[in-house]
């Protein structure tokens, strides 16, 4: 497997930029869903190299700090989740995700503040809908699955 991953990036290495950076955005998503968050933040640096100011740098912003909660890093999980905000105010993954981040790290106030500003974006959220998805089957995805909704019941999203 690490073989055909190897030889993806050499020929990724020759492609144009843009090409190039749609590949290290599904490269970063495929490391995460497989349990290997811990090489999605190269793929998304790499992405922001070669397109800064892209339309979806938002999304992997949002990638990096789903990867970095993954790994129990959620400091670095919130700061990644803040850049991703900062990058698209609408984009209300980032915000619930930020809310359990700054709930596993103790900060209830400011969880419960970036879960009432998801909500406002998408007020039909609930952790039910968080547990019901089914991207990634690894352990490691599905316990950061539990980590994720453990936050989000901290930062007071509804159940459903």
């Amino acid at each position: 497997m690490s073989s055909g991953r190897d030889a993806l990036g050499q020929s990724c290495r020759q492609l144009p930029g843009i090409r190039r950076t749609r590949i290290d955005q599904a490269m970063a998503a495929h490391e995460y869903l497989m349990g290997r968050a811990a090489e999605t933040e190269g793929h998304i640096l790499e992405a922001l190299r070669l397109s800064p100011r892209d339309i979806v740098a938002h999304v992997w912003m949002h990638y990096v700090g789903a990867a970095k909660m993954l790994l129990g890093a959620d400091a670095e999980a919130a700061g990644w989740l803040r850049r991703s905000i900062e990058a698209n105010r609408n984009f209300s993954l980032a915000h619930f995700w930020l809310a359990s981040a700054l709930g596993l790290l103790g900060a209830l106030d400011e969880a419960r503040t970036a879960a009432k500003a998801g909500l406002a974006l998408d007020p039909d959220f609930t952790i039910r809908r968080v547990r019901s998805t089914r991207r990634g089957n690894h352990p490691k995805v599905l316990a950061g699955r539990a980590r994720l909704c453990e936050g989000l019941r901290m930062a007071g999203v509804p159940e459903g």
